[in-house]
């Protein structure tokens, strides 16, 4: 069975990918047991869209290809803690567990003023709070 280094090993390679194309090096990867669902790169300056995180084009893959909004059997990695704007889609989407290597101070969704993905206070038809870890020394 692999592990949560395995899997943000994995989004580490996306991310160089990401880089190579102009965009931040951020990768995403979604799992359901131990098969990877969906992956993704950074795409908001090759998108020219704003909204294309890796984290957010990896969640609008796997609801596709799982034809569904709930995506609780699932976990997210990413090579960096999720944003507000992607804590958002993770908590809305019910992901059980986030997994991620480098925290994102000023707009993460853990460690930021605004801690969407912890926080309690959100609409009860979010489900609970996700298990979260932060691989800080993964190599």
């Amino acid at each position: 069975m692999k592990n949560d280094v395995y899997y943000i090993k994995r989004c580490g390679l996306l991310a160089q990918e990401a880089a190579a194309k102009g965009d931040a090096p951020v990768g995403s990867v979604i799992i359901k047991g131990d098969e990877i669902i969906s992956e993704a790169i950074e795409a908001s300056k090759y998108k020219n869209d704003i909204t294309c995180h890796a984290e957010l084009e990896a969640i609008r893959l796997a609801v596709k290809k799982l034809k569904t909004n709930d995506l609780s059997d699932c976990a997210i990695y990413s090579t960096h803690e999720p944003c507000i704007l992607c804590s958002y889609a993770i908590r809305f989407y019910k992901i059980r567990k986030v997994v991620y290597q480098h925290a994102v101070i000023y707009l993460g969704g853990v460690s930021s003023i605004m801690p969407l993905l912890n926080s309690k206070e959100v609409p009860p038809h979010w489900g609970e709070v996700p298990v979260i870890v932060h691989l800080k020394n993964c190599k």
